[in-house]
């Protein structure tokens, strides 16, 4: 069991890199582009263009908020690991089946439980 929990919890430290890196990327991104935007504000844009740029705004800070709250469950399933709660739902208290910790390492629920909530 040891042996699955480090193996576990290196792959939720690889996630959380990869993760903090991409939304890193994607903040970066769009402070360059509200910078590039308040360099161009004196020409006229067509209003699809804007609308555009606006979509493309509004779904990568959608993707960096979905970034951070990923983070963050992986932040409490390394937590869990340290405290030797881990794999166990927050709701009912039973074992977090083996199948859906691969899938989703950082799942809080069984799958009941996780039906029950809409996730």
């Amino acid at each position: 069991m040891a042996d699955e929990l480090d193996g576990i919890k290196k792959n939720l430290l690889a996630l959380r890199a990869r993760l903090s890196g991409d939304v890193t990327q994607m903040e970066d991104s769009a402070l360059r582009q509200s910078r590039h935007d308040s360099e161009l504000s004196s020409m006229p844009i067509h209003m699809a263009d804007v609308g555009s740029d606006n979509f493309e705004r509004e779904f990568t800070l959608l993707l960096m908020q979905t970034g951070t709250d990923t983070l963050a469950k992986i932040n409490n399933a390394l937590e869990k690991i340290e405290e030797g709660t881990y794999g166990i739902c927050e709701v009912c208290g039973a074992k977090i089946p083996k199948k859906r910790l691969q899938a989703v390492p950082y799942a809080t629920m069984c799958v009941k439980c996780a039906d029950k909530a809409g996730n």
